[in-house]
Order: C-alpha cells, then sequence, then structure tokens
C-alpha cells in the first residue's frame, strides 16, 4: 500500500506517518514533507524517484505528472484502468495526505507583497486533492490532521476503511479546494492591480471586514430545521469559537435562536436578558445584575418562555444558575460561565451551555460585517444591520426628531431607547411595548401592523397602560398609531416616512401621545 504525504501544516504528522510505516504502507512525499519524515528516522520514496523528473521552478511543478495522477485516479475494478498503469509502470497510491500551501495566513500578513501572494497558490496540492476525492471509492483523501486518528481506526477495520468513511473525506476535501480557491478569488478582488495594495473587502464598492475565505471546516449537524433536512454549521475565526460545555449536540433551530438571543443582549452595556423563540424574543431586560436581568426577561412571558432560548450578555454566576434551572431552558448562551455555576446547570444535564466570545462578536456586529443568505436563485449579501443611532442615550440633539407636540418625559425616552434596540430584532412587521428596562408584550411577524399591535394587545391585556411602543418600520396609515393608542401607550418610536405621517402624527396628537421619528428602518425578514 502507497501513501503519497505533501503537508504544509505539519501538525500531527510524525505520529500518523510511523504508524502507517509500522503497518506496512510505503511513504512517498514531496519537498519538506519528505524532510521531516527523513529527519523523524522514517523510509521514505521521494517524488521525484516516482516520477522520475526533477522538481522545477523553485517547486512550482513536481507532482503535476502521470506517474502521480495515474496512480491516484486508477480505477480499481476497471481492468483497462490497470492494465493502462501497469503498461507505464506506475503504481497505485491508496492514501494522499495533502493540506495546500498557506495562502489564507500569508494574506493576512502586514506588507504582503504581490509576488509573494502568487508564490503560495497552490497548483499540485489542490490537484492531487481532487484527483484523490474524484476516485475516493479506492483513494482515501486526507486534508486535515483532526482526520489521521479516524483514518488509522478505519484502515484497522477487516475490511478496510468504509465506503461511508471514505465519501465523507471526500465531501471534506472537495469543501477544502473550494474554500481555499474562494479565499484566493476574494484576496484578488480587493487588489486593484499587481503590485497593489490589498484592500479591504468590498459589497458594491465599499469596504468591510467580511471575508468568504475566513471559515473554518464545517460540522455536521444532527438536522436541519426539521429531522428530514441534513444541515452543517461552518465558523468564521475572527467571530471568536463557541464553546458547548453540557448538553445535546445543537441544533440548526438552537444554533439560530442562540444567534438571535446574542444579538439582542449586546445591544446593552448595562446586564441584559433575552429569551428566544423561533427567534423572536419572548422577553427582553436589564437590571443591575445579570440574574435579575434574567428573571425579568423570563417573567415577561413565562408561558412563551418555556423551552426558550436565553441569551446574557454577562457571565452566568451561581444566582443566574439557579434561576435558570428554576424552568425549563433548551440552551443558554453568555461571554463565560463562574466555576459555581458550572456545578449547579450541571443539575440540568439536558440544558445546552454554550460561552462565546461576545467581545468578538460586538466587534462584528459594530463594526463593517456583512451577512449571506441563500435563495432559489443564488446568494444574497448585504451589509449587517447595526442599531447605532441608539447607541448612546437618547435625546440626542434633534435625533431621534420630536414630531409631536407632546415631548417624551425622561423615563419615556429611555424606555423609547430600550424598545428600538429590542424591536429591531423581532421579525417584521413587528410592534412592541416596553417599559424603560423589560418588554411587556411583543407582536411579530405579522402581514399587518395593525395586527402586530392586536398580537401585542391580546398576549398582555390590560398590562399596556403607560408602555411605550416600537414599530420597525412607519405606520401606513393612523390606524396602527389608534390601535396603540388605545392599548395603552403613551409613547411611540418608529422611523417615519409614510405619505400618511401627518396623518399619523395628527393622530398622535389627538391621543396626547408622544412621538418620535428615526429615520431608519428596521425590517428583519
Amino acid at each position: 500500500m502507497r501513501a503519497l504525504i505533501s503537508v504544509s501544516d505539519k501538525t500531527g504528522l510524525i505520529p500518523f506517518a510511523t504508524e502507517l510505516t509500522r503497518r506496512g504502507w510505503e511513504l512517498v512525499s514531496t519537498g519538506g514533507t519528505a524532510k521531516a519524515l527523513a529527519d523523524a528516522g522514517l523510509p521514505v520514496t521521494g517524488i521525484s524517484d516516482i516520477t522520475k523528473f526533477p522538481e522545477m521552478m523553485d517547486g512550482r511543478v513536481k507532482t503535476l505528472h502521470p506517474a502521480v495522477h495515474g496512480g491516484i485516479l486508477a480505477r480499481r475494478h476497471r481492468e483497462d484502468d490497470l492494465e493502462a498503469i501497469g503498461q507505464q509502470g506506475i503504481t497505485p497510491i491508496d492514501l494522499v495526505v495533502v493540506n495546500l500551501y498557506p495562502f489564507q495566513e500569508t494574506a493576512k500578513k502586514a506588507g504582503v507583497g504581490f509576488d509573494e501572494l502568487i508564490e503560495n497558490i497552490d497548483i499540485g496540492g489542490p490537484s492531487m486533492v481532487r484527483s484523490a476525492a474524484k476516485n475516493f471509492r479506492d483513494v482515501l483523501i486526507v486534508v486535515s490532521p483532526s482526520d489521521y486518528a479516524p483514518v488509522l481506526q478505519q484502515l484497522a477495520r477487516p475490511d478496510g476503511a468504509s465506503i461511508d468513511f471514505r465519501y465523507q473525506l471526500m465531501r471534506k476535501a472537495f469543501m477544502a479546494t473550494a474554500f481555499y480557491d474562494s479565499a484566493i478569488a476574494a484576496t484578488f478582488m480587493r487588489i486593484d492591480a499587481p503590485g497593489g495594495e490589498i484592500l479591504p473587502g468590498r459589497i458594491s464598492g465599499e469596504s468591510r471586514k467580511f471575508n468568504r475565505d475566513e471559515f473554518r471546516q464545517p460540522k455536521t449537524l444532527r438536522y436541519g430545521e426539521n429531522p428530514h433536512q441534513k444541515a452543517s454549521w461552518t465558523e468564521r475565526p475572527d467571530a471568536g469559537t463557541w464553546t458547548v460545555h453540557q448538553g445535546k449536540e445543537l441544533s440548526y433551530t438552537n444554533l439560530l435562536d442562540l444567534d438571535a438571543a446574542m444579538r439582542i443582549v449586546l445591544e446593552f452595556t448595562e446586564p441584559a436578558a433575552s429569551v428566544i423563540k423561533h427567534t423572536n424574543p419572548c422577553g427582553t431586560a436589564t437590571g443591575t445584575s445579570i440574574a435579575q436581568a434574567y428573571v425579568t426577561a423570563r417573567e415577561a412571558d413565562p408561558l412563551s418562555a418555556f423551552g426558550g432560548i436565553v441569551g446574557l450578555n454577562r457571565p452566568i454566576d451561581v444566582e443566574t444558575a439557579t434561576a435558570l434551572t428554576a424552568t425549563f431552558i433548551e440552551a443558554v448562551i453568555a461571554p463565560s460561565m463562574e466555576d459555581g455555576a458550572r456545578e449547579i446547570l450541571a443539575g440540568k444535564a439536558n440544558m445546552r451551555i454554550v460561552t462565546a466570545d461576545f467581545a468578538a462578536a460586538r466587534t462584528g456586529m459594530w463594526g463593517e460585517a456583512a451577512e449571506l443568505r441563500s435563495i432559489l436563485g443564488g446568494m444574497l449579501e448585504q451589509e449587517s444591520d447595526r442599531v447605532d443611532e441608539a447607541r448612546d442615550p437618547w435625546p440626542q440633539g434633534d435625533s431621534p426628531k420630536v414630531v409631536t407636540k407632546r415631548v417624551p418625559t425622561a423615563e419615556e425616552w429611555e424606555a423609547l431607547r430600550f424598545a428600538w434596540r429590542v424591536c429591531a430584532h423581532v421579525k417584521s412587521n413587528a410592534v412592541i411595548f416596553t417599559a424603560r428596562d423589560r418588554t411587556i408584550s411583543v407582536g411579530a411577524g405579522q402581514m399587518s401592523r395593525v395586527d402586530a399591535v392586536n398580537i401585542a394587545v391580546a398576549k398582555a391585556p390590560g398590562k399596556l397602560a403607560g408602555s411605550v411602543a416600537a414599530s420597525d418600520a412607519f405606520f401606513p396609515f393612523r390606524d396602527g398609531l389608534d390601535a396603540v393608542a388605545a392599548a395603552g401607550a403613551t409613547a411611540v418610536v418608529q422611523p417615519g416616512g409614510s405619505k400618511r405621517d401627518d396623518e399619523v402624527i395628527a393622530a398622535a396628537d389627538a391621543h396626547g401621545i408622544a412621538m418620535v421619528f428615526t429615520g431608519r428602518r428596521h425590517f428583519r425578514h
């Protein structure tokens, strides 16, 4: 059995190659990898001894040869393939271990030159990976050191590696070459001319920090939104790692809800908590402590909170852990967890506890980032929505703009700012009612704005008197504002911009409501 090994990342290489040698495998290698194997005392055949051709042009040409690709691509069940390589004296290659030139790392180096980028484009490596992946039934393709141990386990099976395992490696290999090529393409899209500096990434000519090449290998999830749908999760390293400390494996919907919970609590610098169901907040609150914020958020809609997903913008302490275990919660995401809290949460073994790099997430949220979304006709890309008009306390001079005769009180200003930051994260059409530190009722995802108000009223009968309301987009008619007033709200925040703004403002004045326009809409589809 012959293994061809050519790796830039030599993590775990020597133990893996040593075990292959012990099992009788012949090692074939190139350049620095061959030297590393030989220095470790392992028998290794240089690639030039196989191709009968020297490496050329500083290594630009070394594995692009029929002796390599013929040995990889020969189908073992085809007599004509075996006869073809036999006539040329080519030995089959049964295992290909390749990871590629570190193009992405090179591109991130300060002051990297154009020619250095060019020389770090791997040609032979992707070719070998693709050849081996294409012939996955006969050739094992390994592109990550994390697969060394599973490969050795599979090779120890009586019948060798299973077809399912081979197929799994094949898919990972094609994903690796796809990401590699995307990284190269994305980098040169940011260079105006040969020799020019690398510019930030772009959306329609505007700079951003998001790059498609900055992704880790995907992780397979149990299933997607429904059990019959396959799904995977791909992380961006610059967004920080999510660590799962306990509980069942995260599902596709868990991740969507955790993301929604994290986005909301990142809006606040004070202790904040949000309880999420189907990406919408059942309740969101701030408090003097994270435990108080969580309990207040949970009690905003305790029926809906059952089985919810919780986001906290402070470490989980003992008091918060105790509150979390008092009811059924599916999962929690927070920046960290205290040791004492860990012991309490362990009593709820099925509760998923996730910690994440909130600092990195906040940077991405308030910095320049982009979002991708697939549709049947392709891929949509947009700048991330940021509620930066509410980052500082209100009012800020003339922003937001008071459009009614009555000006909000100091407490109403606080409540309106709170409501606006939460409303931006509720599915459209959205109208929510809040106090200055908590949601009272949420009307989410309705086809009309009046329906959104009515849903919120139905969820909190008799509890909205003295509240404030936020609408993620303008009221197209006065009926929505009339419904808000009838519910008992005393102040409203909305973007404005309707052809009938004058009618809506007149309605607010008639009801004695204070209303402010932000001039900025926050649809969330």
